[in-house]
């Protein structure tokens, strides 16, 4: 004897097959979506803990601070290929040193390049040790301008050059003395008195290669 189909509380009969196969076709769909709806939650939930290791877990160096520029080191270099004194300025805190080179020419220079450490203060100085030449070498790094008035500055007599606001290079004041055999200029963008400031700190030096030559 068959067992008969159950009655189904919402028809108040036995289901047809074709009722049957309906009713779970449905419900293998609604478990398909519920599974993907899960894997989907866990998939992002990996893509998270990825995300996270690489943010957290993989080590990152501290920024590479700016290189420094040993400028005694290099004058010791300088001294030795000219066979006599060379500029080393000391600095405060207040200046950082940007180049230090000895240029070669008509006339050997030795080219220190120092500008303000802090952001908030802008311009440069250029402090230029001309060898065995004097305030005829200057108008060369000047656009052709040449000594308009003289001032004192750490009992030295300096040359001051009078630059065109249009001059190349963004130089608008430029100080020069002569050291024994060599012209010392100071040139660049700060003003006449932060550049005074520079050069008085060079007066030993300055004394020094003058009393050498």
């Amino acid at each position: 004897m068959s067992k008969s189909a159950p009655i189904i509380a919402e028809l108040g009969r036995p289901e047809t097959p074709e009722e049957t196969a309906a009713r779970k076709a449905e419900f293998s769909k609604k478990y398909r979506a519920s599974q993907n709806f899960r894997n989907l939650i866990a998939a992002l939930l990996i893509t998270l803990v990825v995300v996270a290791v690489i943010i957290f877990g993989v080590p990152r160096g501290e920024r590479a601070s700016e290189t420094e520029i040993d400028v005694a080191a290099i004058a010791q270099d300088v001294e030795s290929t000219m066979d006599r004194p060379a500029l080393v300025p000391e600095l405060d805190d207040f200046w950082r040193v940007n180049a230090a080179e000895l240029q070669s020419g008509a006339t050997v220079v030795w080219n220190i390049t120092v500008a303000p450490a802090a952001e908030d203060e802008r311009g440069f100085i250029r402090i230029a040790q001309a060898f065995d030449d004097d305030s005829s070498w200057a108008p060369q790094l000047l656009g052709g301008t040449a000594a308009t008035d003289t001032t004192r500055i750490g009992g030295l007599e300096w040359d001051v050059y009078a630059l065109r606001s249009d001059a190349d290079d963004n130089v608008s004041y430029a100080i020069g003395t002569q050291a024994g055999d060599d012209y010392v200029l100071l040139y660049g963008s700060r003003s006449a008195d932060s550049t005074a400031e520079l050069a008085e700190s060079l007066i030993p030096q300055i004394n020094a290669i003058a009393e050498a030559s």
